[in-house]
């Protein structure tokens, strides 16, 4: 027997359309609009801040307030400097990764609209056998066809334009998701079909739910940090990605152990409230949801850290979604895990009460 998907054909066009849109840090904006008009009829009213991360809410009047989070932003480069003979040097925004570069075509982004370009690299016969130069952060370069720095001024290209990658959404051998910006894009989606699911099952909560979707968090957690401080709620529970360890090269007695399609990641560290984790791995085993256990050391270097440490500290959650090749064009996700991180959050959200404190002296 086939088991029902969560996900529809409308929940997957939203995820295409969502994906293929470049919103790289400082820049969401464009992103955040598709995801509010998908939210919009699963929701009571949006709130946004100052710096882009947008909100959905599902009673808002209730005092007793619940987050359910992920991070909007994709990784990105900047103009840094533009030669002479018209080759543009980048620095990074966010944690890009200069190994992939070369060799990639890219979208400069412009006043004008998007310039071309591609990472260019010495040709292999040119190149010194054996004592290879690898690419670093400061030999990397971009090549827009234009042999003066003149002519890429003309093009509306500027130090501090920004500069992503255009690969788009496939699916691989029926029931894996690739794109560039998974991390964290599959975050907001995945809450957003939370929201669905709530309005299309005539759930009612007995608290308000906050459906964020937080800005910066590539560079810092610095839009959770603003929007925590603005809802200030008193549970969260965030989604975000975390490693596949069980590709080659990864150490699995330093990285731990995860493997893609064996379910949500419930992580374990001094951010994660212990008795909301509780309450998310006992909801997986009544619902019988597949899920992985995950060690963290002083951060969990998520969203998570953020709402757990504002406000005099609000019990928090990290759920994760494994991904392979993080920060690269070609992130990987198992369509499974997608569904049970949300089935996961839609179940756990119905098992907290109003007024919870999850105090461990009450």
């Amino acid at each position: 027997m086939t088991k029902k998907s969560i996900l529809n054909e409308k929940s997957i066009d939203f995820l295409e359309k969502y994906l293929n849109n470049a919103a790289p840090t400082g820049y969401e904006w464009t992103g955040q609009k598709l995801w509010m008009d998908y939210l919009k009829p699963y929701v009571d009213e949006f709130i946004t801040d100052t710096y882009g991360t947008a909100v959905g809410v599902i009673n808002p009047k209730a005092e007793y307030k619940v987050v359910i989070e992920g991070h909007a932003d994709e990784i990105s480069w900047y103009v840094n400097y533009i030669s002479e003979n018209g080759l543009i040097y980048v620095i990074r925004n966010g944690g890009s990764d200069h190994q992939i570069a070369p060799s990639k075509v890219v979208n400069i982004h412009t006043k004008n609209g998007i310039v071309k370009g591609v990472f260019g690299w010495p040709a292999i016969h040119t190149r010194k056998s054996g004592n290879e130069e690898a690419p670093k952060p400061d030999n990397i370069f971009i090549d827009c066809g234009c042999k003066t720095k003149e002519e890429v001024e003309a093009l509306g290209v500027h130090v501090g334009c920004v500069i992503t990658y255009p690969d788009e959404f496939h699916i691989l051998n029926g029931d894996k998701f690739v794109c560039r910006a998974l991390d964290n894009r599959m975050g907001g989606f995945m809450i957003a079909e939370v929201a669905r699911l709530l309005k299309e099952n005539n759930k009612t909560l007995p608290f308000g739910l906050y459906i964020v979707n937080a800005v910066q968090e590539e560079i810092g957690l610095r839009g959770a940090e603003m929007i925590a401080h603005t809802i200030k709620p008193n549970a969260a529970i965030v989604t975000d990605v975390t490693h596949d360890t069980t590709t080659p090269m990864i150490e699995k007695k330093v990285q731990g152990e995860i493997e893609y399609g064996n379910g949500p990641v419930i992580a374990y560290a001094p951010a994660v409230q212990q008795k909301l984790r509780d309450l998310i791995t006992d909801t997986a085993e009544a619902n019988k949801i597949p899920f992985q256990r995950s060690a963290l050391s002083r951060a969990t270097g998520t969203d998570t850290d953020a709402f757990a440490y504002s406000n005099g500290g609000v019990a928090s959650a990290l759920i994760s979604l494994p991904l392979r090749y993080m920060h690269t064009t070609v992130e990987m996700v198992h369509r499974d895990d997608v569904e049970n991180v949300i089935k996961l959050i839609y179940e756990s959200l119905l098992n907290i009460k109003d007024g919870e404190t999850f105090s461990y002296f009450k």
